[in-house]
Formats: C-alpha cells, structure tokens, sequence
C-alpha cells in the first residue's frame, strides 16, 4: 500500500508539470491549429536561463534566502521565454499561417533542433545542477513520503491552471481568444485584433513552460539541453490524451499520464516477471495513451467540446 501511495504522489507531481506544459500546446492548437513542437525547448530555455539567472544571484548576493534566489531566477526566465515565444510566432510561423499544415510543422520541429543547438552551444552538454536553495522537509502520508519541492510544485501548478482556466473563461482577452480558436474570419469581423491575441497566446503559453522548466530542473536536480525533449513530447501526448485544444482536456491529461507512467514505474518489473525495469515507464505511458486514443481517438474530453461547439 505504501508503495502504491509513494508512486500516486510521484505522479501528481509528474503530472502537475506536464498539465503546464501541455497548456501550451493546447493553447497554440486550439486557435491555430498548429503543433508547436520547440515548445519543449522553450521549457528547456527557461530552465537554463533561470539555473544561469540563479548563479549569478547568488554570487552577487549570497546572504539572500534559497526561495528568494530562486524566484529571482525565474522571474529572469519568464520573460526570456515569453520573448522566445513572441520571437518564434512572429518570425517562423505568421509568415506561414496560410501555408498548407506541413509547412508550419516542418518549421516547429526545426526550431525544436535550432534551439537545442543553441543551448548546447551556449549551455555545454554537460548536466547542469540546480543549487540546493529550496525547503527538503518531508512529510509522512500513509507510510509514503512526500517532500515541501514536491508540495509546492503541486499546489503552485494547480494555482496557476485556476488561473488560467479563470482567464480563458472570465476575462476579455479570454472572450477574444475562444472567439478567435471558433473561427478567426468571424473574429476579425468582430473587431477582435487576432494577431495580437495569437501573440498573447504564445506569451501567457511561453510564460508556463519557463515555470515548468524551473520545477523539472528543481526537481530533478539538474537541466540538460536535450530535456525539453521527451517532456515536450509527453506533455504533447497529455494534451492529446485529454483532448488537444481543450484546456481542462491538458490537465487531466497531464495529471493522468504522470499518475500512468509513476504506477508503471513501480509495477512494470511484476506485471512483466521482471522483464522489463522502471526505466521502460515511458513505454507503459504511452501505450495507455495509445489505448485511449484507439478507442476514444478525439481524446478523453475532446468529444464533449466538439458536440458543445
């Protein structure tokens, strides 16, 4: 039992990252219909930016509390991110709006390998640790352990999807950016400025993935250049998991593929008769979501949006 609790809140923390990340994507799909596939380097560049942003604070200023410096550096990093975001749309995929879907995601994945270039031209291809400057208490629940990192990450990652979800529905800029995802024509007719609501949602979506890079690279205990990765890739297939354009569609999925692939990192070995390790946990995630997708293939809240449309 100990264990199955132990793995449970492995994956809610797992989880609760990739729902961030997959934000992003489902923002970007569901007004553009476009896959933004360097959005896991831009969660990359944050981490980066934000350890870089860290070592000099703490050299500037050591006497200054962990949590401090820390926020420090990501306060650094979301509007590097946010500016990378505006950058890529701006220049790589406005230009290519009107262009057949091929050519846009051709140029997504080409931006995925420039970035990681970069950052291993800028960064090295070494690990890079992150300081130990954030609380290590623990905390016992039903004979497993969950630490402060772990409890922060959470409870930070569901306050920021409340109030992204309070955005989407509640506010103008939110008003206007549903009605650009229904139709962009009809929007423009409306006098809703559908350039600039794309910007913004390049933005606000940039703006998550520097916060889960921080949160990867925490947690973890270190950033590498090639990490955006497979979290991007994961974080893509929670958002199809729960049904790519629909916000609270990314969440569940995130949460629920975290949740998978913890569980299958702590059962693998006895489903298989030891045949296969923990390290084979993304092999079980993904064939969950191949599963769902082969019977529920608009994802598991995508039919519900589509039938309310």
């Amino acid at each position: 039992m100990d264990i199955f609790v132990q793995q449970l809140i492995n994956g809610l923390v797992l989880g609760s990252i990739y729902a961030l990340v997959a934000l992003g994507y489902t923002m970007v799909y569901g007004i553009l219909e476009l896959i933004n596939f360097a959005h896991g380097e831009v969660t990359m560049i944050g981490a980066m930016v934000a350890l870089a942003a860290i070592g000099l604070i703490m050299g500037a200023a050591p006497e200054l509390p962990g949590l401090v410096i820390v926020l420090g550096g990501v306060l650094v990093a979301i509007p590097a991110c946010m500016l990378l975001g505006f950058s890529i749309e701006r220049l790589a995929y406005r230009p290519l709006r009107r262009a057949p879907r091929l050519a846009p995601l051709i140029t997504a994945i080409g931006i995925s390998i420039v970035l990681q270039n970069v950052a291993m031209l800028v960064w090295g291809r070494q690990y890079i640790a992150f300081p130990p400057l954030l609380p290590q208490g623990r905390h016992e629940i039903l004979g497993a352990h969950i630490t402060d990192l772990q409890i922060f990450i959470v409870l930070l990652s569901v306050a920021i999807m409340l109030g992204l979800w309070f955005t989407v529905r509640k506010t103008r800029l939110g008003r206007a950016m549903r009605a650009t995802a229904q139709s962009r024509e009809v929007a423009e007719l409306m006098g809703v400025n559908v350039n600039t609501v794309i910007s913004a949602t390049f933005l606000i979506g940039s703006a998550l993935a520097a916060i889960a890079g921080v949160m990867v690279s925490a947690y973890y205990g270190l950033a590498h250049y090639y990490m955006g990765f497979m979290l991007g890739l994961k974080a893509f297939s929670a958002a199809v998991l729960g049904g790519i354009g629909n916000i609270a569609g990314a969440m569940l999925g995130g949460f629920l593929l975290g949740v998978v692939e913890a569980l299958g990192a702590g059962y693998i070995g006895d489903l298989t008769g030891g045949f296969l390790g923990s390290h084979y946990q993304d092999v079980f995630a993904f064939f969950v979501l191949i599963l769902v997708l082969v019977f529920r293939p608009s994802g598991l809240l995508g039919e519900r949006v589509a039938a309310r449309a």
